[in-house]
């Protein structure tokens, strides 16, 4: 009786690369003796690659990391790091929790680096601070709006009374002049209080809708003293499937973002003012704690100045705005129209790159009908 071969034993699975933490092995001289798959990912290359320039270029372009290494190595105790962001080499960021161990004990290494990746969790954490805030100023605007229509209603009605009776000519230009200020202010507070019809969607190509926008940028941008004429530059996915949404919300949507950026390479006299449009797919991506397995995303990118540090929090906000003669609510009322639509619009900068991006779940039709309006 023969017994069948036994089979070859199986080579044991590298326990680091099993792990979801990015493992960084380096020695003295800042060269990687060891990463594991994950830190592959964290930085999106080889082992390989990394080896042949080391990590001192990527602790050149992160000097809070860098300064804490130092520190960790001068005191020989492990440090940590929270919520910190990285530049990776190659331009793109990441948020990450830092472990620093110096001698960890390994032969020829002097340190280890662990990185844990948490950017999607502070996006969600972060977008869910930003809606809930978002949302109480709204019905605060919105409340204080209700508050001033009454009595601005009888200022006009007034008015227009006094306007009868009055027998000079001369003196009914003030009542003009009081007219046409109470109906500036009643569209300036119906604008405070936001969209109010419900989405009325049909089946659209994303795209229609851009080249109508960029047809009607390029007109106003004609009429605004720009240092030059607007270039444009158009990055568009033509494999994208069907959008289920209200064009003319759309079309409102991307005007109000096209429109801040004009005025804004307007203000600052931007050289070679500079304005793309880009689409692609996203997929497994997060709006208001729901996951969405398939959505949109149109980026409008913009070469224009930096929005200061004060205004990134309340961005979105109502009656919120950088410049001098803005009413803060074309933002406001971008926001509120994309939510109606079950997206939301992100915002980042980088030197030379002010970014929004509409992100909009492809819904059907069927799908679409079940969810409760926003």
């Amino acid at each position: 009786m023969t017994t069948p071969d036994a089979s070859p034993p199986m080579r044991p699975p590298r326990l680091a690369d099993a792990l979801n933490t990015a493992i960084v092995v380096l020695d003295a001289r800042d060269r990687p003796i060891y990463l594991n798959s994950a830190a592959e990912q964290f930085w999106d290359t080889s082992f390989k690659a990394i080896a042949k320039q080391g990590f001192r270029p990527f602790f050149n372009l992160n000097t809070e990391l860098s300064a804490t290494i130092a520190e960790a190595r001068a005191s020989a105790q492990v440090m940590t790091l929270r919520e910190l962001e990285i530049t990776i080499t190659h331009g793109q960021t990441r948020i990450a929790d830092c472990a620093i161990t110096p001698e960890p004990g390994i032969e020829g290494a002097s340190l280890l680096l662990e990185f844990t990746d948490i950017e999607r969790h502070v996006r969600i954490s972060r977008e869910a601070q930003s809606h809930a805030m978002q949302i109480s100023t709204r019905q605060l605007v919105r409340g204080l709006a209700h508050e001033l229509k009454n009595p601005l209603g009888g200022v006009q009605g007034a008015a227009q009374l006094l306007a009868r009776e009055l027998p000079d000519a001369a003196l009914r230009e003030y009542t003009e002049i009081i007219l046409a200020e109470t109906h500036r202010l009643k569209t300036l507070i119906d604008r405070m209080l936001g969209p109010n019809q419900r989405p009325q969607p049909t089946l659209i190509n994303i795209h229609d809708p851009l080249e109508q926008v960029r047809r009607l940028l390029s007109i106003e941008a004609e009429k605004i003293p720009l240092t030059a004429p607007l270039r444009w530059v158009l990055d568009f996915d033509p494999s994208l499937p069907e959008l289920w949404a209200d064009r003319d919300q759309l079309m409102q949507i991307l005007l109000n973002l096209g429109r801040n950026a004009l005025q804004a390479m307007s203000e600052h006299a931007t050289p070679a003012p500079t304005l793309r449009l880009r689409t692609r797919v996203l997929r497994q991506f997060t709006i208001h704690q729901t996951r969405h397995r398939l959505l949109l995303a149109v980026d409008l990118e913009n070469n224009g100045p930096p929005v200061p540090d004060g205004l990134m929090e309340t961005l979105f906000l109502p009656m919120v705005s950088g410049r001098a003669h803005g009413s803060g609510l074309g933002l406001s009322i971008a926001q509120t129209l994309a939510e109606q639509h079950q997206g939301m619009i992100e915002f980042r900068q980088a030197p030379g790159a002010v970014t929004f991006t509409l992100i909009l779940p492809f819904r059907t039709p069927a799908a679409a009908a079940t969810e409760s309006p926003r």
